[in-house]
């Protein structure tokens, strides 16, 4: 009898060490070792020679012999996922999508295989039954000959079935539920969850064959198993939302093929994701009566404008310590913006609750929206209503002068799109920008001072 090797890996970033220790020195996290069993086989796991276009064999090259070739995308039916992507599905890429349990993972990709009708498309689960899969596709409603099922855990089985297939694009759900028989420990311990990705990183790479991991977050938002994980594929999607809310969001983590600021916008409906092209549209309410404390940002994710609704309500504090609450902005920069106010316009925000929200569930780090979330707190401060025809873009610096922000035009133009009247932008923001090429009137404006003259 052989002994059966272990090894001890930290549950949290995935290092490997011979004994358990208490804290791990690669991440400095206390109690993450576990023991598992690494016993691996010696037999070759490429079940998949023969199929597609193997490499040639391995050899040195100069940078300068090699030849370049533009590269070739697959175009989805989803607009929102091209874009995120960086322009389509690249061939032999692996990308690796997360997010919380329920947020609708498994529907958009099973949708999104479905809508691809000219090609073979493989459809791999290790959580639901054919039954399932199927009853989920009926609700969808999309007709596919092409569009293949796999209920299989083992990744033995799994290769096996996709060089009978040889499917053009290969989709996991999820990638801890699988198991390889060359590891000797559970499904979705940190060694199987390292060594299936990497075995479906060899395949991709090979076989030139694009395939898409759909993973699992843990408690603290982090994706499920080692860091490595991320480190292997070419591609981490996060998609993200609030369960009280319609919409969804698709935002690129990293992306070897394109922009890593992306993101795509999703309504959750009875059959489905269904992409949302005009966000700006659904990220605006629609208001009766005018109401202070609401103001309109122009703001940038990726290489799309967006216009958001900031809302804020400042109040008397009836406790001790007044407070602060953000949903959707950064607490800190509320914080910073509220000191310049009270240092630079000598409003007495000290005794007063602040509290602010990004209407729509959307998260804002874009620091244009500074001028925006400025002009909410004042005129929730006053009591005073701004006017529903207008936007804001700029970042509010310490000064309390109002900064440049980029690609100024784009901002500009969207507000112009949806039918806004005015824009308040930095006079920074003059140079190069030529007036006669927009309809919307341009206020420029330096100081946070000029601002509440102005309005109030």
């Amino acid at each position: 009898m052989s002994k059966v090797k272990t090894a001890f890996f930290c549950s949290n970033c995935g290092y490997e060490s011979t004994k358990w220790t208490g804290r791990c020195p690669s991440c400095g996290e206390w109690n993450t070792f576990v023991e598992e069993v690494i016993e691996k086989s010696q037999k070759d796991n490429k079940i998949w020679k023969g199929y597609g276009a193997e490499k040639g064999d391995v050899r040195t090259i100069a940078l300068h012999e090699v030849i370049t070739t533009g590269e070739k995308r697959i175009a989805a039916a989803d607009a929102e996922l091209n874009r995120v992507l960086g322009g389509g599905i690249v061939n032999g890429s692996l990308v690796l999508v997360a997010g919380e349990p329920g947020i609708g993972k498994s529907t958009l990709f099973l949708q999104n295989g479905l809508w691809f009708k000219e090609m073979i498309v493989l459809y791999i689960s290790g959580e639901e039954s054919e039954q399932q899969i199927k009853m989920r596709a009926d609700r969808l409603n999309i007709r596919n000959e092409l569009f293949y099922l796999l209920t299989e855990t083992s990744t033995q089985t799994i290769f096996q079935e996709i060089k009978k297939l040889k499917p053009k694009l290969v989709i996991v759900d999820s990638i801890q539920t699988l198991q390889s028989s060359s590891i000797e420990s559970s499904a979705g311990s940190v060694s199987q969850i390292r060594e299936c990705a990497s075995e479906f990183q060899r395949f991709a790479k090979e076989t030139g064959t694009p395939v898409f991991l759909i993973g699992h977050i843990t408690k603290d938002g982090t994706i499920a198993g080692p860091k490595i994980l991320e480190h292997m594929v070419d591609t981490v999607l996060q998609f993200e939302g609030d369960q009280h809310y319609a919409y969804r969001i698709l935002r690129t983590l990293k992306n070897r093929f394109g922009s890593t600021s992306e993101l795509g916008i999703y309504e959750m409906t009875g059959t489905g994701m269904r992409p949302v092209s005009n966000p700006s549209e659904i990220l605006i309410t629609q208001k009766e009566e005018q109401l202070s404390g609401i103001s309109i940002a122009a703001t940038m994710e990726g290489q799309r404008p967006l216009l958001v609704e900031v809302q804020a309500l400042v109040t008397q504090s009836v406790y001790g310590t007044p407070q602060r609450t953000s949903s959707g902005f950064d607490l800190r920069r509320l914080q910073l913006l509220l000191a310049v106010l009270e240092k630079r316009g000598g409003f007495h925000f000290g005794m007063k609750d602040v509290f602010v929200n990004i209407a729509g569930g959307l998260k804002v780090e874009d620091p244009s929206v500074d001028l925006s979330m400025v002009s909410a707190l004042l005129s929730s401060y006053e009591d005073v209503p701004l006017p529903q025809h207008i936007a804001f873009t700029g970042e509010v610096g310490l000064s309390g002068e109002i900064r440049a922000v980029n690609r100024i035009e784009q901002r500009i133009a969207e507000a112009e799109k949806l039918g806004f009247e005015k824009i308040i932008i930095s006079k920074y923001n003059q140079k190069g920008l030529g007036k006669h090429q927009f309809s919307i009137e341009l206020v420029t404006m330096g100081r946070v001072d000029e601002l509440y003259k102005y309005f109030f």
